[in-house]
């Protein structure tokens, strides 16, 4: 890791690009409607104009760097030539092969608790420090082999377990529904997160806090934090803490990290309503904005089985104990909730490397790039079925078995070459260390410092503990008298909102 010296405030600069290198082959003059121009200029592929134009577009965009300090240049290719370079195979589906994967996962469960049940006792096991050291192991496996059966009902809902429809929805159903996750419910927003990735008011799972967002939570204003350069590891640890065990329940009943445009609705269904618990949008209320009025009654079936789910675990509870069910099911869940929000949203969508962007300068190609490959070993490849490992792919084609999908990474690596996105240092070890790193580096974003005209529309993660790129400094609000006796505040011609 190399290191560039700045007074207080070192830059830590990191390359996560590919050996290989853009295209240079022109792109098909037939593109996705996803690619769609958003009053950008760029919606043309870079990598066919020359040298000059380079310098042209980048000048009008001025000089965006990462929270590293890397110079970022936004992608120029298209989602057309990404999916030519994927080989053909790559797209098949088996049915069969999803079945198996599924009977391994239920299989680990079963296996996992029968053991326990009828090896872990006090006849078998005397000291009780070493039983409950035993149960305590038991939760993380169950919480990792559930993790595994969600993605395979995650492979259901973007439709890439097989070739049939009724199969995915009923496999899928049934896992999520196992696992209280409301399977219809989830599988329409999360399509419309990939619709969205990294749109600062469109994405359904997460949508970072902007400077003035963030500063509102610490209490302060957004121009005082720059000058915030304190660590705080005991806030940044109770956060990661109650992030990774309340997250998924706080985005599914309270949409917490979602966009909160609801009053775009087209129907109409989101006036008057936030994110929050009482704000009328959540993944269980049929009227909710996060659905069109077609798929309400998805709604309700996806509650219907939630409901048989809970009543069957209450009649285990009263039946075998509910301290008993807390250990056997409610402990692992709470590991899955762990792995699901860490590993299969904050750690892909956060990194000091990654951009977002606002409504004008967002494309379908760009927002899918804003996404990164971690690496977390056999857990991840195996258990978890690579998800970790080939996230980038996932959004730009999610229909690809996770099977195929490292040879589809490889191949989509030679177009997107330095846009790619990548942090397998350190392996397993450095994929949980990973956690605290994001947790310290990415606290809100906001555009650089050097931006311009479009730039302006690029944002970056920024932090208030002095690591990395340090935030924009920004003017405090002057007070200026208006006409007649009374005055009001107004932004200062010195200030950076003018």
């Amino acid at each position: 890791m190399a290191t560039t010296a700045r007074p207080q405030n070192p830059v830590l600069k990191r390359n996560f690009t590919t050996d290989s290198v853009v295209s240079s082959e022109a792109p098909s003059a037939t593109a996705s409607p996803f690619d769609s121009p958003t009053g950008s200029a760029s919606n043309t592929s870079l990598s066919s104009l020359g040298s000059d134009d380079n310098v042209s577009v980048k000048n009008t965009r001025g000089t965006l760097v990462d929270g590293y300090g890397n110079e970022f240049q936004i992608p120029d290719y298209t989602i057309k030539d990404i999916r030519d370079a994927i080989p053909k195979h790559c797209f098949e589906r088996s049915g069969a092969r999803g079945l198996a994967y599924v009977a391994r996962d239920i299989a680990c469960l079963a296996a996992t608790f029968y053991l326990f049940h009828n090896y872990v006792t006090p006849e078998t096991i005397a000291s009780k420090p070493a039983r409950a050291a035993l149960w305590a192991g038991y939760t993380v496996l169950q919480g990792l082999f559930g993790t595994g059966l969600w993605v395979m009902a995650h492979e259901c809902g973007h439709q890439s377990f097989s070739p049939s429809k009724v199969l995915n929805d009923t496999v899928g159903f049934i896992a999520h529904t196992a696992l209280l996750v409301p399977y219809f419910s989830w599988k329409i927003s999360h399509g419309k997160h990939h619709k969205a990735t990294g749109h600062m008011e469109r994405d359904m799972v997460f949508v970072p806090k902007t400077r003035e967002q963030y500063a509102s939570r610490i209490g302060k204003f957004a121009h005082e934090l720059h000058e915030l350069t304190e660590e705080t590891p005991i806030a940044t640890l109770i956060h990661s803490v109650l992030q990774q065990l309340g997250g998924w329940p706080m985005y599914l009943l309270a949409n917490v990290t979602g966009h909160n445009y609801h009053e775009r609705q087209p129907e109409g269904k989101g006036k008057g309503k936030k994110n929050g618990f009482f704000g009328g949008v959540n993944h269980f209320n049929p009227a909710s904005p996060l659905y069109e009025r077609k798929d309400e009654h998805l709604i309700l079936a996806s509650d219907i089985g939630l409901a048989v789910v809970i009543g069957t675990l209450w009649y285990i509870g009263k039946t075998f104990g509910f301290s008993n069910l807390f250990v056997w099911y409610f402990i692992p869940y709470l590991w899955v909730n762990h792995w699901l929000v860490v590993a299969i949203t904050f750690l892909q969508h956060t990194d000091p490397t990654l951009p977002h962007y606002d409504a004008q300068t967002w494309t379908y190609t760009r927002g899918a790039a804003a996404t990164i490959d971690r690496e977390f070993g056999f857990v991840g490849r195996t258990l978890l079925h690579g998800i970790i490992e080939t996230h980038v792919l996932h959004h730009y084609v999610s229909t690809i078995p996770f099977y195929k999908a490292d040879e589809a990474t490889e191949a989509i690596k030679k177009v997107m070459g330095r846009h790619y996105r990548s942090d397998t240092e350190g392996g397993s070890l450095g994929f949980l260390q990973a956690i605290w790193k994001s947790a310290r580096w990415c606290h809100w974003v906001e555009p650089s410092e050097g931006a311009q005209g479009e730039g302006k529309g690029v944002l970056f993660f920024r932090n208030r503990n002095g690591l990395g790129t340090a935030p924009v400094k920004m003017s405090a609000p002057v007070a200026k008298p208006t006409a007649g006796n009374a005055a009001k505040m107004e932004i200062g011609a010195d200030s950076d909102h003018e």
